[in-house]
């Protein structure tokens, strides 16, 4: 009998051995990596448009391995209010930048106190890292009896208002992060110089811009402080092999169930458009389109390198853009041969229509996401964060994410009823769009922003709304307000609910004095 138990208790700890080992081998909660491009257009991915013109194939990579979202979008169409409502779960019009963009020396939008993606992620075990693009705001230090401006881009007069030799403050850092490299705003934006947590790399000593798009000349970004040697066309390789170096640092710690999230916020294909060295030209297209081809072999990198590490089949991989192209990509260009980067959607960044905020969306997951796999599930950005907070069991705040629902169930691949329904979309001038289902309601009687009728062009003779079902407009082309007002009516009803309750997901009512001044906007339409 002593020997049949002394057997018996062997093999025990033999399994108990072997179960710890493969738990170790086999951490539960992935590493999570979030590329968000910057000004990428839904039609510039070989994947979501078929008659694209451009190359995209580690795009396509991610698409055929993956899921592709074919109704995903941005809160806004433009750069700095989308990042909010990516980092925060909530809409960028609850906060006080109510148009607009920041500036590289804006100081911070994020609340203190508020939840982060990155925050929360930090306290379930994940390290943090932010490489890219913040465009956030940050705290600078201001040389004295100087100003900056709070909620803008900084006139030229103010660029070199700022002592950029000491600390930053309320950065990357202060809402999760665990490091930081990149830059404080878009690279059309000052200062031109790379920032490691909370200072500057090198001294931005000398006053100069770049082209918009390279080998054009005039016009130019804005000119300003500039590090000796920083050149634009660094800004997209430096990103990726900042990236590449953290899950280099990070895979052994990954692999033992220690994992990672790195937020990639990249400059490009964003002005200053310059594809560099053997880049330039490729496409066929124009710079443009060049530059897109450059981003793609970044994505290629950095899905070799988690393939390397032996990290893909635990790695959560979301690409992404923060609003639709740019004009700067020069459309009739590209146009002329073949190509639309906004696919069959109407207008473009900064726009209330469907090409300013419907953006790529794809997601890998290998074992947990079906591979080839394609939904037409509306999803927003301000979902990653509910997402990845029922991927690692978090229970979110009453004052946190307010407006954040999980599609962690539609890559499951049972979406069932707490799928998204409804979307609040923003242009640039602050105009609001809802939706729900296939009716989308924009209050506003053009674009909202750079394509026509832009705002104030006919304004007093076009109606003021514009109603579009979707279903069978997607160009948004026929307006049926005056067919439907009680949709009208009904959708009005809805946002105004929304801006009330400081939330659209369901909870305690969040309410601030921004919802007091916005509601009365709704209201005036």
């Amino acid at each position: 009998m002593p020997i049949v138990r002394t057997r018996l208790w062997a093999v025990l700890t033999l399994v108990l051995a072997t179960t710890a080992s493969a738990s170790a081998a086999e951490p539960s909660r992935p590493n999570i990596l979030l590329i968000l491009c910057d000004d990428l257009g839904y039609g510039d991915v070989k994947a979501l448009n078929p008659d694209g013109k451009i190359a995209t194939p580690n795009m396509d990579r991610l698409a055929r391995e993956g899921m592709i979202f074919t109704d995903a979008h941005t809160s806004s169409a433009v750069c700095s209010p989308t990042r909010y409502g990516l980092m925060t779960g909530r809409y960028n019009w609850r906060t006080k930048l109510q148009s607009g963009v920041l500036g590289g020396l804006s100081p911070r939008l994020i609340e203190p106190g508020r939840m982060t993606i990155a925050s929360m992620l930090k306290q379930h075990g994940y390290h943090t890292a932010c490489v890219g693009k913040w465009h956030l705001g940050m705290d600078w230090v201001k040389k004295k009896g100087k100003e900056v401006t709070e909620l803008n881009i900084e006139p030229r007069e103010q660029v070199f208002n700022v002592d950029y030799s000491q600390p930053i403050k309320n950065g990357p850092n202060s809402v999760g992060f665990d490091e930081y490299f990149g830059i404080s705003a878009s690279l059309d934006m000052v200062p031109f110089t790379y920032i490691e947590n909370d200072r500057v790399k090198v001294l931005p000593t000398e006053d100069r811009g770049f082209e918009l798009m390279f080998g054009r000349g005039k016009p130019m970004t804005r000119l300003g402080p500039a590090a000796p040697g920083f050149d634009d066309a660094d800004v997209l390789p430096d990103l990726t092999k900042k990236t590449i170096e953290i899950i280099d640092r990070r895979a052994a710690d990954a692999k033992q169930g220690k994992p990672f999230f790195i937020y990639l916020p990249y400059a490009s294909p964003h002005t200053p458009i310059h594809p560099k060295g053997d880049w330039l030209g490729k496409s066929g297209l124009n710079p443009y389109a060049d530059f897109v081809m450059q981003q793609d072999f970044a994505i290629g990198q950095l899905l070799d390198t988690l393939d390397k590490h032996g990290l893909t089949d635990n790695t959560l991989v979301i690409f992404t853009s923060d609003n639709g192209c740019s004009p700067q990509a020069k459309f009739d260009e590209l146009l002329a041969k073949g190509h639309n980067p906004s696919y069959l959607f109407r207008g473009h960044k900064a726009d209330i229509y469907e090409g300013g905020h419907r953006v790529p969306f794809l997601v890998r997951w290998p074992g947990k996401v079906k591979a080839g796999s394609k939904t037409d599930q509306l999803v927003c950005l301000i979902d990653v964060t509910a997402t990845a907070a029922e991927i690692v069991g978090a229970t979110l705040p009453p004052n946190a994410a307010e407006d954040s629902i999980s599609f962690l169930p539609t890559l499951l691949g049972h979406p069932g009823k707490l799928a998204r329904k409804t979307l609040v979309s923003h242009s640039i001038n602050g105009s609001f769009a809802i939706r729900d289902g296939s009716w989308k309601l924009s209050l506003c009687p053009g674009s909202g922003g750079w394509s026509n009728p832009r705002p104030g062009m006919k304004d007093d003779e076009l109606p003021p709304n514009q109603l579009f079902d979707l279903s069978t407009d997607i160009g948004e082309k026929a307006n049926l307000q005056d067919k439907h007002p009680e949709t009208v009516a009904r959708l009005t009803k809805l946002l105004e609910k929304y801006v009330t309750d400081g939330r659209s997901t369901p909870g305690e009512p969040q309410k601030n004095a921004v919802a007091i001044q916005i509601r009365k906007d709704v209201r005036s339409r």
